[in-house]
């Protein structure tokens, strides 16, 4: 927990969007790694890095299904691979976002929230295929030469001319590595495709894959109300979604038709059949527009049509296209300071003196203030629950009596968790239903205990976009 909040950038950390990549999208979590992951006698450097990451994504999930099947895959994927002779593992992460990413050591990571959005195994081994070429390629050594070399030249710049010039080259020097990873996800599409195909799975899995993470990105933009991001941007880390699905496609039809390789549908639905979907509970959970957490014990409600992403550090929402903004969060409280103490003890630039005032929230003691930077409002409410401080920060452009009021109402919705909202927090799972006859995904969407958009969520999760569906085929829902 940051021991200061500048409004300016909590402003703008609560409006990033996550990039759409093959091995990066969504909001990653925010927290920094821990600055000591456990770590037991003899571990190496290469095991303490493994484990701040495991750490920095809610810890390992364990599934032995799916775990199982996916170091079945990688074993075989390994062997048509440039690399045979390199061990890989797969590791599944307790987190709902999607990503994956691969160590030098052949440490290879997935979450939960990628292998729920993936259909087949040949789309999850498009995955893996991909993070084996980075490693393979050996991308993540050159890319920080590239930077160590650009940060001399750099410093060469400032010192041999002047500041404005080596601010110059540090900008060409950007530009030259963001097109250098960009070329390195290309190529690690490239070859990936290469390596399923040799190992007798569909080419055009990735293709597939690569267009269920263009259409999540597009639904989480479109629930906050925010145009499609998806243009490529030349000083983009990564190339965009499309212009890798139209690389990929290209790359699948030179190994053969649609048909050429093994989808595999079957077995890896069986294999993620029950596992978590969404947040794990025990961090909270996120139902529509209101936050659940049964372990701490309170509920908490935001505005209406605001999307609320639960991160490792808060919960961050965004609404009306950026131009609204939530952070939640909490600190333990110090036992040397009222609330008010706290509040002006300097964790928050640019507060407004004048309007702190005292008050309650259902009968919890709060302290309510405004604060403003730049162009940007602030609502600023720190609440006493327990043994800590429960802290809630709205940030809006123009602040009205309307906005005024919808954050009243949602900051007083704070309070213990009653019991049905317990039962409502509970794990939310991945099932397997099989259509029957008269079927359709209307019906089946109807099942789904999500809230937002089920049809569309629906379809997303089965790689549908309007299709019928097949009598005795099976698709993901999310059930308790």
């Amino acid at each position: 927990m940051p021991a200061r909040l500048a409004l300016p950038q909590l402003a703008a950390l609560l409006l990033l969007a996550g990039c759409a990549t093959l091995e990066r999208q969504g909001a990653t979590p925010q927290a920094s790694p821990p600055t000591a992951a456990p770590k037991a006698l003899g571990d190496t450097p290469d095991e303490i890095e493994r484990k701040k990451l495991i750490a920095l994504y809610g810890g390992d999930y364990r599934w032995p299904k799916a775990e199982n099947y996916l170091n079945e895959v990688l074993v075989r994927l390994a062997k048509a691979s440039e690399t045979p002779t390199q061990p890989y593992r797969v590791t599944i992460l307790n987190s709902a976002v999607v990503n994956a990413f691969a160590l030098p050591t052949g440490d290879l990571f997935m979450t939960r929230g990628l292998l729920a959005l993936a259909n087949d195994t040949s789309e999850v081994a498009a995955v893996m295929a991909h993070e084996i070429a980075h490693v393979a390629a050996r991308h993540a050594f050159l890319r920080a030469e590239q930077e160590k070399t650009a940060a001399v030249i750099t410093q060469a710049a400032r010192v041999i001319q002047n500041r404005q010039k080596g601010e110059e080259v540090q900008a060409s020097a950007a530009q030259t590595i963001a097109g250098y990873s960009r070329q390195q996800e290309l190529d690690a599409d490239r070859m990936g495709i290469a390596v399923i195909a040799r190992a007798g799975y569909d080419p055009f899995g990735a293709a597939r894959f690569l267009n269920s993470l263009a259409r999540s990105s597009g639904m989480r933009a479109a629930l906050i109300g925010q145009k499609d991001g998806s243009k490529p941007d030349i000083l983009a880390t990564h190339p965009s979604t499309p212009e890798r699905i139209a690389a990929a496609l290209q790359a699948a039809r030179q190994i053969g038709a649609p048909g050429v390789g093994e989808a595999a549908r079957a077995p890896y639905l069986a294999a993620i059949d029950g596992m978590t979907y969404g947040d794990d509970p025990k961090d909270g959970a996120i139902r529509g527009h209101k936050f659940l957490h049964p372990r701490l014990g309170f509920s908490f409600q935001a505005p209406e049509g605001y999307a609320l992403e639960n991160s490792a550090q808060a919960v961050l929402g965004v609404a009306d296209g950026g131009a609204e903004a939530l952070r939640f969060d909490s600190v333990r409280a110090p036992k040397d300071k009222t609330l008010t103490e706290y509040l002006t003890s300097g964790w928050i630039d640019g507060l407004l003196t004048s309007s702190i005032r005292s008050g309650t929230v259902n009968g919890l003691p709060a302290v309510f203030a405004d604060a403003r930077a730049g162009e940007w409002n602030f609502r600023v409410a720190v609440i006493s629950f327990h043994d800590d401080i429960y802290r809630i920060i709205f940030a809006v452009r123009d602040l009205t009596e309307a906005t005024n009021k919808k954050f009243d109402e949602s900051i007083n919705s704070f309070r213990a968790i009653t019991p049905d909202e317990e039962k409502l927090s509970l794990p939310l799972r991945l099932r397997i239903a099989v259509a029957g006859p008269t079927d359709t995904a209307a019906n089946l969407a109807a099942k789904m205990v999500l809230t937002d958009r089920p049809l569309e969520q629906f379809e997303l999760l089965n790689g549908l976009e309007g299709e019928q569906l097949k009598a005795g085929d099976s698709y993901k829902i999310v059930a308790n």
